[in-house]
């Protein structure tokens, strides 16, 4: 099975081209922050290349930009080539099947892992994404 779920943030706006034979395909670099501070207690990213083919990629391009958040689950692709000096070169990317807005436009919470507020949604000052419980003293499994 070769499944990869990815979510982070884009270094670049997504660059879309199409292909000798008009399909597009968008070409994207994705910063993943990895699970664990290091020695210092900074948190380290993996930058991994991405490629998005015809509708998705006409989706990521009009839709994502710098700094972007997004989630995309495909599979990894390995491929190969002879560069114009003879040398053979190769590289490893995800192929996107299903890409996801993971924050809401124009908001940046700064953390993964936080849900935000539908945009269109006035009903208080609440941007966590939950809504007020009762007004008891209920003890609850998780800070809000």
């Amino acid at each position: 099975m070769n499944k990869v779920i990815l979510m982070g943030r884009l270094t670049r706006d997504p660059e879309l081209r199409t292909t000798a034979n008009q399909v597009p395909v968008c070409t994207f670099t994705l910063a993943v922050d990895r699970r664990f501070k290091n020695a210092n207690g900074e948190r380290q990213a993996d930058f991994i290349p991405i490629v998005a083919w015809r509708k998705q990629a006409e989706f990521c391009s009009r839709y994502f930009s710098k700094g972007s958040r997004m989630a995309v689950v495909g599979s990894i692709q390995t491929r190969s080539w002879d560069d114009p000096e003879g040398k053979r070169q190769y590289k490893t990317e995800v192929v996107a099947d299903e890409v996801y807005f993971t924050e809401s436009k124009g908001r940046d919470t700064g953390a993964s892992g936080t849900y935000d507020q539908p945009a269109d949604d006035s009903s208080d000052s609440n941007t966590s994404g939950f809504f007020p419980g009762p007004d008891d003293d209920t003890t609850l499994p998780f800070d809000i």
